[in-house]
């Protein structure tokens, strides 16, 4: 059973190959080049030089946010794509939850993405049973707000780039309760990704790859702009 996840919710791209249980390959990259260019040659180096051939891929993984908006968007349409050709079961998964999953502690783990203006896109997990279990649903939240919410917590760790953007309002807010993450875990895997994604098929749990579309949590600002227009 191989596995093919991708990650394009930050800018860093992302893919992975699993085969069952074992690494077969990942290729993470952060560049100016936007994912639309880089994204399917970095999908062909890597089973290029796995040997593989993308119609050989059991299951496709994609990361569905939250997350830049155009990122999203490139990653889920190439994933269906490669889904609706190959006639293959696809999985979404949360941005977040990956990112979570990047760090098997049993403390309180929350992963933050910038959502820009002192907000940030987050969650909070716990480790449970060698995967990730949900204590609060993705939500974008400011920055300060969260840390209300996380004072009434012994011990945190925390992930992503909202937690290296914030990093001194946390450690001013959190002090000895909280701990940041590794550069190597401070984003999005597509290894964490392809995990989860072999994990809920395992469960019996697809998508459907004509519906399955990116979680923004809000709106992009192209649609709330319009919005102000048509109330004005």
């Amino acid at each position: 059973m191989k596995v093919l996840a991708l990650d394009t919710s930050t800018m860093i791209a992302s893919c992975a190959v699993l085969e069952e249980d074992q690494v077969l390959g990942e290729y993470s990259l952060n560049q100016s080049k936007t994912h639309s260019e880089n994204l399917v040659p970095m999908v062909k180096e890597v089973l290029d030089n796995l040997g593989l051939k993308i119609e050989e891929i059991d299951i496709y993984g994609v990361a569905v946010g939250p997350g830049s908006f155009t990122g999203l968007r490139i990653g889920v349409a190439t994933v269906k794509a490669f889904a609706h050709i190959f006639n293959k079961p696809v999985i979404g998964i949360s941005t977040l939850e990956a990112l979570a999953y990047n760090l098997p502690y049993n403390e309180t783990i929350v992963p933050m993405i910038d959502a820009r203006r002192d907000r940030v896109y987050t969650g909070i997990y716990t480790w449970y049973n060698d995967t990730t279990k949900t204590i609060m649903e993705p939500t974008v939240l400011d920055i300060n707000e969260l840390l209300d919410m996380l004072e009434a917590y012994d011990e945190v760790v925390v992930n992503g780039n909202g937690s290296t953007l914030h990093r001194e309002t946390i450690k001013s807010r959190l002090k000895d309760k909280v701990r940041f993450s590794t550069m190597g875990n401070n984003f999005c895997r597509a290894l964490s990704v392809a995990e989860l994604t072999l994990k809920k098929y395992r469960d019996g749990y697809a998508d459907n790859f004509y519906s399955l579309v990116p979680e923004y949590l809000r709106e992009s600002q192209a649609q709330r702009d319009l919005k102000k227009k048509e109330q004005r």
